[in-house]
């Protein structure tokens, strides 16, 4: 069986660093709020290339606190809309609907997957404070035409990169492209904790410390409130285990992109079509994607064969009960890729013959 992804055998990599770290932080008797969080957040912010770096408890907090702390900050207010990507993960449109604003859904392109640059502007009006590119995959949603428009219009430019870690456009990484970002380092992910975890990289040092307060509980000062906040804080275990993972990411990326490399390469059935290549720097391959219109027979012919998949997403947001008010709504670009994706496995633990034996059983289907 070659499953989707181990957890356990990417753990095994590291396995004696991360032991040292999380009984370093075991021995010191010290759990929140300590050295651990504020080296994490120097050495990622380092990493990345941002000024400011703001832990927090998960990739969806950290969302959530961007646009709660340009609202806070007076810059945006209820009723403003956001222009996101229809084809994201229901995270992204819940951190906007919860900090109630308005999300308005642009489609993907079909070949690159990530928003359509020439859809934004005619959605633009009024009421828009900000687009917010989703690095769905990995891939780097990034435009020129997207800078172009926020400057033009004077809105935010706001990164949703919980599947991008180390992905890059023009030699800037994602998470310092815009004005703030949201990290998510849930297991799984390119860098991921042993539990849930996440961050804000962002540049100004203001929105960074209404951030900061936000997520905990609302205080910049103990016992002293400015916010009406929440417990959303990244604990020194987390910190220190992603410290460690931290260190050997660009290496990780690098072999999820030969195992990229390989199946781009030597797949072949025509039944199977693959998202545009892009340049190795813009991607990181958090998921490997393919498209089939018999998905669902071709999920389960890999199953018998020991080949794990998952679908990402089987149901776009628009179709999703908790937006019943959208239901109606046509996307088919979005549609076709939420009808047609199947995620083959890769990460830092797959060999390259476990993606050949993959590759030779995709073509066999027929």
């Amino acid at each position: 069986m070659i499953p989707f992804l181990s957890l356990k055998d990417v753990t095994d990599m590291h396995s004696a660093e991360l032991h040292e770290a999380v009984s370093r932080v075991v021995d010191s008797g010290w759990y929140l709020q300590g050295s651990e969080v504020a080296r994490f957040e120097q050495d990622y912010a380092a990493y990345i290339g941002s000024p400011e770096c703001v832990s927090c408890a998960n990739g969806l907090d950290a969302l959530i606190w961007i646009f709660r702390a340009y609202k806070e900050l007076g810059l945006m207010q209820d009723g403003d809309e956001v222009i996101v990507p229809a084809n994201t993960y229901i995270a992204s449109i819940l951190a906007i609907t919860e900090n109630h604003l308005v999300p308005v859904l642009v489609e993907p392109r079909k070949d690159t997957l990530e928003i359509d640059d020439s859809l934004i502007e005619e959605r633009i009006n009024s009421r828009t404070r900000a687009i917010f590119i989703v690095h769905l995959y990995g891939r780097c949603a990034y435009t020129e035409r997207i800078g172009e428009l926020c400057r033009e219009y004077g809105l935010k430019l706001i990164e949703d990169n919980a599947q991008a870690h180390g992905c890059c456009w023009g030699g800037v990484r994602t998470g310092a492209l815009g004005d703030a970002a949201g990290h998510s380092f849930y297991p799984g992910k390119n860098l991921g904790a042993f539990g849930d975890a996440g961050a804000v990289t962002c540049r100004d040092p203001q929105l960074a410390a209404a951030i900061r307060a936000l997520a905990n509980y609302g205080s910049q000062k103990k016992y002293v409130f400015r916010y009406c906040g929440r417990n959303s804080r990244m604990d020194e275990i987390q910190a220190a285990v992603l410290d460690v993972k931290l260190r050997f990411l660009d290496e990780d990326n690098d072999h999820r992109r030969r195992i990229a490399a390989y199946y781009y390469d030597h797949i072949s059935n025509p039944l199977i079509s693959l998202p545009e290549r892009l340049d190795d720097s813009m991607n990181v391959y958090h998921l490997f994607p393919v498209f089939c219109e018999r998905r669902n027979e071709l999920q389960a012919y890999l199953k018998d064969r020991g080949v794990g998949t998952v679908i990402h997403y089987p149901i776009p947001p628009h179709k999703q009960e908790c937006y019943s008010e959208w239901n109606g709504m046509s996307l088919p670009v979005t549609e076709w890729i939420h009808d047609c994706e199947l995620s083959l496995p890769i990460g830092p633990a797959l060999s390259l013959e476990d993606a050949a034996a993959i590759v030779d059983i995709l073509n066999g289907f027929e």
